[in-house]
């Protein structure tokens, strides 16, 4: 194992997300907040990553996969506590609440131990939802924009490991210029949403805030109440919008810049689409016939929820965990499906639910015709095994995950729904479930250890899986 290679990575990445940390710093002097503390707390972070960078400036980096496996869950430990810091700092917090809503910034989760959030200060606001958005295109992805520079097949290698998706697929002829355009399109598409919430009433604090969150499918929010606390259609439907956008690959946004919309038609778009479309329909049409609101109410609630829930971002204009059960439902539904494999989104993936039940239907057709060969096609390209048999093997863990996440949660005393749809909410990066941990909770309740084992159900679902699983393995260690 080269761990030379592995610690200046990292100290690479750590300069890097020092530099970042020094917006909230420029927030704090905005609003004449005391930042002195943070200041002195991202010098000293910068300046041992730069020592360490120094000391090992002679080494080359060479990143096989064993070594980008594990550089990518040590660098997820560390954002953790990088990020924790802050907050123990400024708002008084244990260290595993800190820790919790830093992986939970990082890896888009959402979820919060914050029951006050607008008594927080302005720097700490927006610390929190810059996690968010560098946590959803990657910090590692910008990572490998630097490291490409000194070793092009070690980025590849890292870029593998944490990349989410079936599939790898590189635009560009060097991993390092399809990582950089997509930070441009991830760039572009957080402007794009600030101007709009900014033009429908926001003002520029909160607008910044909420489009980080909403292009990272994050869901933290400046306000007690997330998006409810505005009351604008003209916000609700521009977030609800670029959840949409969000939860699409960013390859395809990528090749859409290049002048090819051949992404957009991909079947694992149109189904993503389809589902959004049918599940938003019909649960205006159960919020209209139980609550009364009128078409356009429900619409906008219904479909932003699904929006929210679908993309794992979080946000909430209402509390649907008070909605019926038909329509808890309907949520449920969406908080299984998740956003496209390559997206900033969380969950299982659409394009995993196309190929099992693509491969279910192929198995009913062999037991019936027991001599066909039949293949499994998308976007018209066969399916090789390996790629059929990871994804049955991710959907298994990320199960067992859950399983074992909803067993852990309900034998601490809470309820059946509290310990199934926190678990799902955990585990598949969307902030809020249900019951205890609803729309308008948090999870401040929670104990210092139930916190911690949160935190790695977290960094096991934004990973997804293999990438965590694999170092319990006696083979990943072995020397070959």
């Amino acid at each position: 194992m080269d761990y030379k290679s592995i610690f200046k990575l990292v100290s690479l990445i750590g300069i890097t997300l020092g530099i970042f940390f020094l917006s909230d710093i420029l927030i704090g002097v905005i609003y004449k907040e005391s930042f002195n503390t943070f200041m002195i707390f991202d010098f000293i972070f910068i300046f041992i990553n730069l020592i360490i960078l120094i000391t090992l400036r002679n080494h080359t980096i060479t990143l096989k996969i064993r070594e980008s496996i594990l550089t990518v869950n040590i660098l997820w430990i560390l954002l953790g506590v990088a990020g924790a810091i802050p907050l123990l700092l400024y708002t008084h917090v244990s260290f595993a609440s800190a820790f919790f809503e830093a992986i939970s910034g990082f890896t888009t989760t959402g979820a919060t131990i914050y029951q006050d959030i607008e008594s927080l200060p302005h720097m700490i606001l927006f610390h929190r939802s810059l996690m968010h958005w560098l946590g959803g295109m990657g910090v590692i992805v910008l990572g490998i924009g630097l490291l490409s520079v000194i070793n092009p097949t070690g980025s590849l290698s890292l870029f593998k490991a944490e990349s989410t998706g079936i599939q790898m697929e590189k635009l560009t002829p060097k991993i390092k210029d399809t990582a950089l355009s997509l930070w441009v399109v991830y760039i572009l598409f957080t402007l794009a949403d600030t101007l709009l919430l900014k033009f429908f009433g926001m003002n520029w604090f909160d607008a910044i805030n909420h489009a980080f969150s909403t292009i990272s499918t994050g869901g933290f929010s400046t306000k007690n109440s997330s998006l409810g606390s505005f009351n604008n259609d003209g916000i609700i439907w521009t977030t609800t919008f670029f959840m949409i956008l969000s939860g699409i690959n960013f390859l395809a946004h990528l090749k859409f810049f290049y002048k090819d919309n051949s992404g957009y038609k991909s079947e694992e778009v149109q189904w993503y689409l389809l589902m959004f479309f049918i599940l938003g329909a019909t649960l205006t049409i159960v919020h209209t016939k139980i609550w009364g609101d009128t078409i356009y109410d429900a619409s906008k609630h219904a479909f932003f929820t699904i929006a929210s829930v679908m993309t794992t971002t979080g946000f909430a204009t209402v509390d649907y965990g008070k909605w019926s059960q038909f329509a808890i439902a309907i949520i449920f539904i969406a908080m299984l499906i998740g956003g496209n494999a390559g997206s900033t989104a969380g969950g299982i993936k659409v394009v995993r639910h196309v190929i099992i039940f693509k491969t279910l239907f192929a198995e009913f057709k062999r037991i019936l015709h027991p001599n066909a060969l039949i293949s499994i096609y998308i976007d018209k390209q066969n399916l090789k095994e390996r790629v059929l048999s990871t994804t049955f093997g991710f959907f298994f863990l990320f199960t067992m995950t859950v399983v074992f996440l909803s067993i852990y949660i309900y034998a601490r005393g809470f309820d059946t729904m509290t310990s199934i749809s926190g678990a799902i909410a955990i585990v598949g990066n969307i902030g809020p479930g249900f019951s205890h941990v609803g729309p308008a909770e948090n999870f401040s309740f929670f104990s210092d250890i139930d916190k911690l084992v949160f935190s790695f159900g977290m960094i096991v679902g934004r990973l997804e899986c293999f990438t965590v699983f694999i170092l319990f393995s006696k083979a990943f260690w072995k020397k070959f």
